[in-house]
């Protein structure tokens, strides 16, 4: 382990011992005080979500494509999951909060990590080529995922707008979680070719990488638990962290969904810093897995956490989007369907996604 790795386990455990004994105090701060208590345990908390996906790429070298990715896109759920339970479970209750996190993430994502990243990718090899079969793939499953999570419980009649039953909630989470499921079944054995770089040599008959890279030193065991070592402090702080933010949102009277999209932003940049990186270097298939992996598995895997933490604690949950983002999903899914239909991609996709982008950002500060 490198003096940085070491130097940032420390400093997020003594960070987490410390804020564990001075969690009861968060809430009643002075602002001169909180401002910096925020920006400590946020720097902390991004300082160990980079160290997350540091481990994550190593097993990926050991573990080859998709199921690297699939290490990272999945433990930055855990992470995703842990921020909107500390929020939901603190004081003051958003019964939007996971809605707007998961509407961030496809729009961060979806619009904002892809559009930069054609943008770059454009002005360095004018025209990237990355397998088609693994973005259509990722689509198919995005798109009707989009769909029940956040617009059907607008139009649902037997509760309130925007939210859902009992037993809606409950067969639309095991109906998520199946289709998800198969996926990862699919993604990981029959399929796994489809989301391996083209034109890498493919094992004759299963659809499998051959190995092409040399694994980092150290063991697989190793990078598990360094793996788990880095996310546990995240996991702990999000309490103190989301006392903060409710503390902060309410002061400053920002709206509520700004909540959501900081939370986005902390679980995802570090994986969007290792998407653009991969644009750079024309790995644009290690780009796009990381990308709308990351919407699948944000609705897969979270749409059903939210919604067991609101029947357990007997909390709404409002899903259903406003009809202006009703909208702007409803765009952003044609234009991702659009962008990743052909064989090659320019700098013009780029820039559509990065305007729906900018769109979305005025819209969640002048609706």
């Amino acid at each position: 382990m490198t003096r940085i790795a070491t130097l940032r386990l420390v400093a997020a455990w003594v960070t987490t011992a410390i804020f564990y004994y001075a969690g009861a105090s968060l809430g009643y701060l002075h602002p001169a005080a909180a401002i910096p208590c925020f920006v400590w345990l946020l720097g902390i908390i991004l300082w160990s979500a980079f160290g997350v996906v540091h481990e994550a790429e190593e097993l990926a070298e050991r573990l080859g494509e998709p199921r690297g990715t699939l290490v990272l896109t999945l433990s930055i759920v855990v992470i995703e999951v842990a921020l909107i339970s500390a929020v939901m479970l603190g004081q003051n209750s958003v019964p939007t909060l996971g809605r707007d996190t998961m509407f961030a993430v496809l729009m961060i994502v979806l619009n904002g990590v892809v559009g930069i990243g054609l943008l770059i990718g454009g002005l360095r090899h004018h025209q990237q080529s990355y397998n088609l079969q693994g973005a259509g793939a990722y689509l198919a499953i995005i798109i009707p995922l989009a769909v029940i999570a956040l617009v059907l419980p607008s139009f649902t009649t037997t509760t309130g707008v925007g939210t859902l039953s009992f037993y809606q909630a409950l067969f639309f989470s095991l109906f998520t979680v199946a289709l998800y499921a198969l996926f990862l079944w699919l993604q990981t054995g029959r399929y796994r070719g489809f989301f391996a770089p083209t034109g890498e040599p493919i094992h004759e008959g299963i659809g499998i990488p051959l190995p092409h890279a040399h694994p980092a030193p150290g063991s697989t065991s190793r990078h598990v638990l360094l793996l788990l070592a880095n996310i546990l402090p995240i996991v702990i702080l999000s309490k103190s962290l989301a006392k903060l933010l409710d503390k902060g949102i309410a002061e400053l009277g920002a709206p509520a969904a700004l909540g959501g999209i900081v939370i986005a932003m902390i679980v995802f940049t570090p994986e969007a810093i290792s998407a653009l990186k991969a644009v750079a270097v024309n790995q644009l298939t290690r780009a796009i897995n990381l990308c709308l992996g990351a919407a699948a598995s944000t609705l897969g895997l979270t749409v059903p956490a939210v919604l067991l933490i609101g029947v357990l604690t007997d909390q709404p949950v409002i899903l259903g989007l406003s009809s202006t983002n009703m909208v702007l999903l409803a765009v952003t899914l044609v234009l991702n369907t659009l962008t990743f239909s052909g064989t090659r991609t320019t700098m013009l996709e780029g820039a559509v996604h990065l305007t729906m982008f900018l769109v979305f950002l005025v819209l969640v500060f002048n609706p």
